[in-house]
């Protein structure tokens, strides 16, 4: 029988601790301060006759040798064991300026076996706006490695068709951005409250005056600000540092079907209730009968049947009952007294859930 074990989380105020505040630049983000995603499409050469041959593979290495003056004639077969076609990706962060360089990640599209030992040719690293931002080149380096036997057999670890290239692309141009475009910042909050809102713009307002930040909703607070650069990075620089204690989350109850943990928040409270179980079990077995002819018998041949036994039994139900009040440990030692699996904890806790019995979220992993 699968054991389910609690994990009840409680606020340190419950045992009169304080509760720690948090810096504004943990907590929130501010809105046109943001990474961009580049890709690109390139070839990576240089393999040990691990790369593949595709026609789109073929029709790039004919496009780039064209590119440098040498025509292949059509018809002729080219072997491009290899030479491998790539997806390019990489993170381009904010104000990052022209000759900067950045890390790129080169994932095999094809077939190819293996990338190690590979280079990246010269690939343009695009936008969602079309935009060229990076070019990207190098020497991979692959995590993953594999052996092969003479007699066909072979291992490996980790993923051979992945990549990865330090600092192997250099920057462009510089994405445009809104940051200085406004008499005001915003600041959103990375886990939406409207207490939490509340609270920041009253830590700033008491810092740097009355009337200066406001919260726009759940997620964002508007703060005034400096229209001049080198004014406003100073002034994001004290804003940033200002603590504030965030607000206590919601109850929620969390159900991992996998590892048979559940955790439940501070938050959430349990109401009257009853709750049934009951395990329905069907058993089948499968017997064979050999029916052959009497000893004497001239015509006949033994002929094998089948033979199925089919048992349905069911467990005896039994019901808790939960008066108000009750704890969220005996709610548990209730589910392991039943023998529940897995999945019966979820349905379990699912229907409670709709009944009204538990306040707070439910959330299964």
């Amino acid at each position: 029988m699968k054991r389910f074990y609690l994990v009840l989380i409680l606020s340190l105020g419950c045992f009169g601790l304080p509760v720690l505040a948090e810096r504004l630049k943990d907590i929130t983000s501010v809105q046109g301060v943001r990474e961009n995603q580049l890709i690109g499409y390139g070839l990576v050469v240089g393999l040990d006759g691990t790369g593949e041959k595709t026609r789109y593979t073929e029709q790039t290495f004919r496009t780039m040798l064209a590119r440098f003056g040498i025509n292949v004639p059509q018809g002729s077969q080219l072997k491009l064991k290899n030479t491998a076609a790539v997806a390019v990706h990489a993170t381009l962060p904010a104000f990052a300026k022209a000759g900067q360089r950045i890390d790129i990640t080169v994932s095999s599209l094809g077939e190819a076996k293996s990338l190690r030992g590979g280079t990246l040719l010269m690939t343009p690293l695009r936008g969602t706006d079309g935009k060229t931002y990076a070019i990207a080149q190098g020497n991979l380096i692959v995590g993953g490695f594999g052996a092969l036997g003479a007699d066909g057999s072979k291992i490996s670890v980790n993923h051979q068709t992945v990549g990865r290239v330090p600092n192997g692309a250099t920057v462009e141009q510089m994405v445009a951005t809104n940051f200085l475009s406004h008499d005001y910042l915003v600041f959103n909050l990375n886990k939406p409250d409207f207490t939490t809102a509340v609270r920041v713009a009253k830590a700033i307002n008491q810092l740097v005056g009355s009337q200066t930040a406001k919260p726009i909703d759940q997620t964002s607070i508007q703060v005034n600000a400096p229209r001049d650069a080198a004014q406003r990075i100073h002034y994001l620089s004290v804003l940033e540092n200002i603590e504030v204690q965030p607000a206590e989350s919601i109850g929620r109850i969390v159900v991992n079907s996998r590892t048979g943990t559940i955790v439940i928040g501070k938050h959430v409270n349990l109401k009257e209730a009853a709750v049934a179980h009951g395990n329905l079990i069907v058993k089948i077995k499968e017997n064979i009968d050999v029916s052959q002819p009497g000893p004497l018998a001239t015509q006949g041949q033994t002929v094998a049947t089948p033979n199925s036994e089919l048992e349905v039994s069911q467990d005896n139900n039994r019901m808790f009952h939960f008066k108000p009040g009750a704890t969220l440990q005996q709610l548990v030692e209730a589910v392991n007294a039943v023998g529940a699996a897995p999945g019966d904890v979820m349905a379990i806790l699912e229907a409670l859930k709709q009944a009204g019995a538990i306040s707070g979220e439910l959330v299964v992993i």
